[in-house]
């Protein structure tokens, strides 16, 4: 199997990613109309710890793309099957054991969380998922570390095409119950897709398996003594950044009610917040996840080998790449929240100016994951972990103080998220450059493509007004100023040398 470049295996996966959120719109477009603010609401408040799941399992495929690297970085084929072998068991164990904790104690944890009592079909629908995606995550970091993103580029594809095609099927065919229902059918559609991705990812590595010609594989106790070593501080780093998500489901529906909301007002307005407004945000994340799956292996293998050179320019790569991601994308949405709202849920455009406001945290997300990668690739484990804690730790404070103050309302828990992820982000950047005795060039990294995402952004504005102008409608206006600032922004890149044609093809064509 090929390795690729970062920028090919982030492109890929982006690619991969951005078709796979584009699907989602016919999962979230459809469900909105279907439940409304109030059942997605009811759907969101379980998805946090779904969320928080995969979270906690997130740091053995990493911890299995990082050790697969170095083992192919060697040749040692034996180590690579090994190595998944003992994710395969772990990941195992975490699934069926998650999917008992929520399938035994669903009542219980919406009573503790004071959560409507009609958010337990949602809980019961999302509990069946883990054992499925966690199978598939373990099979992604195997190929992950092989430095080729396509295999889980085609299952990101394929367990979004599973997850629209029942979630969506069985909210319809469930609504006549009751809009609880149909949350909780919509929620099934997690584990369809797991399922889906799952199947496909097994028959790529039992190919792959036949190429490396591995035919016996002895049992290494050290491989799992390894791969706890490295995968549970990621794991604890991820949890913390799952709990940011799940603060808000537990925190804003409470502090609301305090603030004098009733039950449905709350269950709206934390709809609002986390099934529009962090939907559209996460379109963006999609990028600058594909570029830490990419960053973990390469970075490591390069560590490893002791090519140090190499590590500086990737870093600076991939950080360059985090604000060419960011910055455009916070723009974008800060000043077209209620058009693009309106384009993917037409009438149903309530929550714009939670969106508006939130898409200031994009660049701290974007540079804080990417960051946590790169620090996780030299070794620096625990590092991230602390300094996520801490920007989490604020981001409870300024969420329990503010949210109950009624001018404030939900606008709290947002300036809360901010908060936390520019903490979070400038403190990896002060270890970063500790670490690896580097100095970042702001110049090309910060102050290039924010200029770029600037000038893009007034013509974006200026097509948008003019195109709205002669059409009166907001959502053709919206789409074509998308279309052409995508272009434009494109153009730019290449014109104000942030990134070279030449370099870029190289890149895409070989490793």
């Amino acid at each position: 199997m090929k390795k690729q470049s970062l920028l090919k295996g982030t492109l890929i996966l982006g690619s991969a990613g951005m078709i796979a959120k584009f699907l989602g719109l016919f999962f979230r477009w459809p469900i909105q109309m279907i439940i409304g603010d109030e059942g997605f609401g009811y759907y969101q408040m379980s998805y946090p710890l779904y969320m928080f799941f995969i979270a906690v399992a997130s740091g053995i495929p990493v911890a299995v793309s990082k050790m697969v690297s170095e083992n192919n970085a060697v040749n040692n084929h034996e180590g690579m099957i090994q190595v998944l072998r003992k994710a395969m068991l772990l990941m195992v164990i975490m699934g069926v054991g998650f999917t008992g904790i929520l399938l035994s104690f669903s009542k219980y944890i919406i009573k503790y969380l004071r959560w409507d009592i009609k958010s337990y079909y949602a809980l019961i629908g999302i509990a069946t998922a883990p054992v499925f995606i966690a199978i598939m995550s373990a099979l992604r970091g195997f190929f992950q570390g092989m430095q080729n993103m396509s295999p889980t580029a085609v299952s990101q594809i394929l367990e979004q095409c599973g997850r629209v095609i029942v979630g969506v099927g069985l909210a319809y065919i469930l609504l006549p119950k009751g809009i609880e229902y149909s949350a909780g059918g919509a929620a099934l559609g997690a584990t369809a897709g797991g399922i889906l991705g799952g199947i496909y990812l097994l028959f790529k590595y039992i190919k792959v398996k036949k190429e490396l010609n591995v035919k016996k594989v002895k049992d290494d106790p050290q491989i799992l003594t390894a791969l706890l070593k490295i995968a549970i501080p990621i794991s604890l780093g991820a949890a913390v950044g799952t709990i940011m998500s799940l603060i808000d489901s537990i925190l804003v529906p409470q502090k609301l009610l305090e603030a004098g909301y009733t039950y449905k007002e709350a269950t709206i307005l934390y709809g609002q917040l986390s099934g529009k407004a962090f939907t559209l945000i996460n379109v963006p994340l999609t990028l600058s996840m594909a570029l830490c799956a990419s960053i973990v292996p390469i970075i490591a293998e390069e560590y490893f080998l002791h090519r140090m050179t190499e590590v500086i320019n990737k870093v600076d790569l991939s950080l360059k790449i985090s604000m060419v991601i960011g910055l455009p994308s916070a723009a974008g949405l800060f000043m077209l929240a209620y058009p693009i709202l309106n384009l993917i849920f037409p009438g149903q455009a309530d929550g714009y100016l939670i969106l508006k406001y939130l898409s200031i945290c994009i660049p701290f997300i974007i540079i804080a994951q990417t960051t946590t990668s790169i620090l996780q690739s030299i070794g620096k484990f625990f590092t991230p972990v602390i300094n996520l804690a801490a920007g989490c730790v604020i981001k409870i404070l300024i969420t329990y103080f503010l949210v109950t103050i009624p001018s404030m309302n939900i606008y709290g828990a947002v300036l809360g998220t901010i908060a936390g992820y520019v903490t979070a982000a400038l403190l990896n950047i002060v270890k970063l450059k500790k670490a690896l005795h580097y100095n970042i060039n702001y110049y090309e990294m910060l102050i290039k493509p924010l200029f770029a995402a600037m000038a893009m952004l007034i013509s974006v504005v200026f097509i948008y007004i003019s195109v709205y102008n002669y059409t009166g409608s907001s959502r053709i206006g919206c789409l074509i100023a998308i279309l052409c600032g995508i272009l434009i922004y494109g153009i730019l890149i290449f014109i104000l040398g942030i990134f070279k044609y030449s370099y870029v093809k190289k890149r895409l064509l070989r490793r």
